[in-house]
């Protein structure tokens, strides 16, 4: 029971992370059917970003918490402002390009955003300084949860919620989802459809940002190729819940977590990967669109 329990909140713990990458995979490919392959990256910049604030203003006297909450809010604003650039520079020319030529040009800024940062940062891993957050751990039926899994589960769900209640329950989240079912039509009805898209470049970063630093404070370390690792996991949890879905998107990186928890709790930790995408094929051979997807016919 303690295995299940244990495997249960680690799950959960990586899930939520994979689930706030996933989210700016699905709204970018949801209103520009575009796969922002340097989507990772720019997580992992925020990482970057954020033990760069950590470490360069660890004797200023401020308390743990307050000093990782500064390095939130600059990563976020930061990265932010590196996606509506990404999205300026490397896909606004290439909107009524062939889509082939956005896919490569999301994978060149891939390359550069991963090579910037080693060249800022160096190769080498990074690591996270501790005593950033009370060092509580709780024991229950045999299973560790500590206070940094908790906090990670609590802010991913309330960073879900609000982006649901968000996209679901204001007038420019109408006009997300328009420019998403029809950006021409969007446009005929007043929206500013390159307003819309700059603002998706603003909230995917944002979220990847958060889920950037996320991995930094629970693994304590980065590295620069760690944003293709995790983007290729969020990507993989976008597809299995329904790529330009967003609680699609949320399940997706849950149920993923929870595969590779499970799987490296009860078999091995060197077959997770095996293990988790066999399940992905199945889950695709049997649902192509994902948990949540609906086919959607092609306009001609």
């Amino acid at each position: 029971m303690g295995t299940f329990i244990q495997q249960v909140f680690n799950g959960l713990t990586v899930g939520g992370i994979y689930a706030l990458i996933a989210l700016g995979y699905t709204m970018v490919y949801g209103v520009m059917r575009l796969i922002n392959f340097a989507h990772g990256d720019l997580c992992i910049l925020g990482a970057f970003i954020g033990l760069t604030m950590l470490t360069s203003t660890a004797g200023s006297g401020h308390p743990g918490p307050a000093l990782l909450l500064l390095a939130f809010v600059v990563a976020i604003v930061l990265v932010a402002a590196a996606g509506v650039v990404l999205e300026l520079v490397a896909y606004r020319p290439l909107r009524k390009a062939d889509r082939l030529a956005a896919v490569i040009s999301a994978l060149g800024a891939s390359l550069l955003i991963e090579n910037g940062i080693m060249l800022i940062w160096g190769p080498e891993v990074a690591v996270f300084p501790s005593g950033l957050l009370p060092r509580i751990t709780w024991h229950a039926a045999g299973a560790s949860i500590s206070f940094v899994q908790v906090m990670i589960i609590v802010a991913s769900i309330f960073l879900m919620a609000a982006l649901y209640l968000f996209v679901n329950h204001t007038r420019f989240g109408t006009a997300i989802r328009a420019a998403a079912i029809d950006q021409d039509a969007a446009r005929l009805m007043g929206i500013n459809v390159n307003r819309v898209i700059a603002i998706v470049f603003v909230i995917g970063p944002t979220l990847g940002a958060v889920g950037g630093l996320f991995i930094g404070i629970y693994y304590r370390e980065a590295y620069f190729t760690m944003g293709w690792t995790y983007g290729l996991y969020a990507f993989i949890a976008a597809i299995l819940g329904g790529i330009g879905n967003i609680p699609g998107a949320m399940l997706g990186g849950v149920l993923l977590g929870l595969f590779n928890a499970f799987a490296a709790g009860y078999v091995s930790s060197s077959w997770q990967n095996a293990i988790t995408f066999a399940l992905l094929i199945a889950i695709l051979l049997v649902r192509p669109t994902g948990l949540l997807g609906e086919r959607v016919a092609e306009k001609v």
